[in-house]
């Protein structure tokens, strides 16, 4: 029986992603399990430009590549070096997309097995201060020469490999290379343990960069199931490629409905500002009601567009709504035109303002715009939404006071729900949206038996 065979692959770009950027030289090294059989590199043509800070790194130059072979011209040899061996490289999945798209380009189906160093290097020899390949061979006292060029990558990765086999006391590499081995999708500086304390429950996950920095949060009903489907696929767009590297750990919080996950993410990612989440960052709302008291004592009522986090009574996608709102106030408890500011000049709406009449007494106006206000926020409905919890100890509890998101959180499920006072000592308070509203009042809709009104506290 013939023994199984590795080829250990570096490659150079232009680039960090593969469906934008081009390989500029590659090395491809047939390892026995034992020792280096077979050795093969060259320069490519990547048929466009080497960036400067690109050939800062390599220093490989336009002028060094322009006699070189396009890699259409050297895809059969890839391919035949490739083929009936596992893929291995350091930070395998880079490699690997490269490749296989390249093939793709001169006409090659091509799929492996694949071996990721990092990964095994991350279970042989736990607890090193880095992985990257530089680092790592410092550790290990590995040499590495011609640093950053494939030739002297692969030669160390090679090294590296022979090191991890000598060491692999547990056979975690032949677990590694099973074909429904999930270490092979995961993110090369993601540890498997994080990916495996993920629980197969509703929920709201995080990822992390390198700094311990949240960089993508997001919501799913099968925790493990989700994250799992980041990491799937052959995708080579440069926002994924970016977003895999930039995960460094997982923590996760479980939810006891899918509402509440939703909220949560939004919530979360209105805190931190993910920089990897963008979906979401597109709701904010634009207008708002406000209301201030000028110099003069009087008090107005304005629409006007919000600033980042402005706080103001209600908020508006549009200004005609608002617009729409104020004027029905106004009409409603005759406030005098004067004091009602609808927009700018600059929104296309005028304030009206009729200014040779004589002004309302200050204190019956400021009055009257308290009553209107006070009209306003009560008619707005309060209400709880009660659902199950992550336990059967538990009920979730979502509040809503004066048509606007308070907090959430979760009750005992053996104690009767007596008041409001007991409602709000479970729950911690969230910033409200207009995004967030108009989930929970479609959910409502949807399921009015989960719905219990109380009265709302007067604050």
């Amino acid at each position: 029986m013939k023994k199984q065979e590795y080829a250990i692959v570096d490659i150079e770009t232009t680039g960090g992603n593969a469906s934008h950027s081009r390989i500029t030289e590659i090395a491809i090294l047939i390892h026995d399990g034992e020792k280096v059989i077979e050795r093969w590199e060259t320069l490519i043509n990547p048929e466009k430009e080497i960036p400067p800070a690109i050939f800062a790194l390599t220093g490989i130059t336009n002028e060094m590549v322009s006699d070189a072979p396009i890699f259409e011209m050297i895809s059969d040899t890839v391919f035949e070096m490739l083929s009936n061996r596992i893929f291995v490289a350091h930070n395998v999945n880079f490699d690997y997309s490269f490749i296989r798209h390249e093939l793709e380009k001169a006409g090659i189906k091509w799929t492996a097995k694949k071996l990721c160093t990092v990964r095994a290097a991350r279970k042989i020899k736990p607890g090193l201060p880095s992985y990257s390949l530089g680092r790592l061979c410092k550790s290990l006292e590995i040499d590495l020469e011609n640093r950053h060029r494939a030739g002297g990558d692969a030669d160390a990765t090679a090294i590296l490999f022979s090191n991890l086999l000598a060491w692999d006391s547990e056979h975690e590499i032949d677990k590694m290379i099973q074909k429904t081995s999930q270490d092979q999708r995961l993110p090369p500086n993601l540890p498997r343990e994080d990916f495996d304390q993920l629980p197969e429950k509703i929920g709201v996950y995080y990822f992390y960069n390198e700094q311990k920095k949240v960089v993508y949060v997001g919501k799913a009903i099968n925790l493990k199931k989700r994250v799992a489907s980041h990491f799937s696929g052959h995708k080579i767009t440069p926002q994924r490629q970016n977003f895999l590297r930039d995960i460094y750990a997982i923590t996760f919080e479980v939810c006891g409905t899918e509402l509440i996950a939703l909220i949560l993410e939004c919530t979360e990612i209105k805190d931190l500002w993910p920089i990897h989440n963008k979906a979401l960052k597109r709701f904010e709302p634009k207008y708002g009601l406000l209301e201030y008291e000028a110099r003069n004592g009087y008090r107005y009522l304005a629409i006007s567009k919000l600033a980042k986090n402005q706080n103001c009574i209600e908020t508006f996608d549009a200004i005609y709504p608002g617009i729409n709102l104020l004027r029905e106030l106004a009409e409603k408890f005759e406030i005098d035109q004067r004091f009602c500011k609808y927009g700018s000049m600059s929104d296309g709406v005028f304030s009206l303002q009729n200014d040779t009449a004589i002004l309302p007494e200050i204190e019956s106006h400021n009055e009257q715009i308290q009553i209107a206000l006070d009209s306003y926020l009560n008619s707005r409905p309060s209400f709880a939404i009660i659902d199950k919890g992550r336990n059967k100890e538990e009920l979730s509890c979502i509040w809503i006071e004066k048509g606007h998101f308070y907090g959430m959180g979760y009750l005992p499920s053996d104690n009767p729900i007596s008041d409001l006072s007991y409602v709000k000592d479970h729950i911690t308070r969230y910033p409200s949206n207009q995004y967030i509203m108009q989930i929970i009042n479609a959910f409502a809709l949807k399921y009015p038996s989960k719905i219990l009104f109380f009265q709302a506290d007067s604050e």
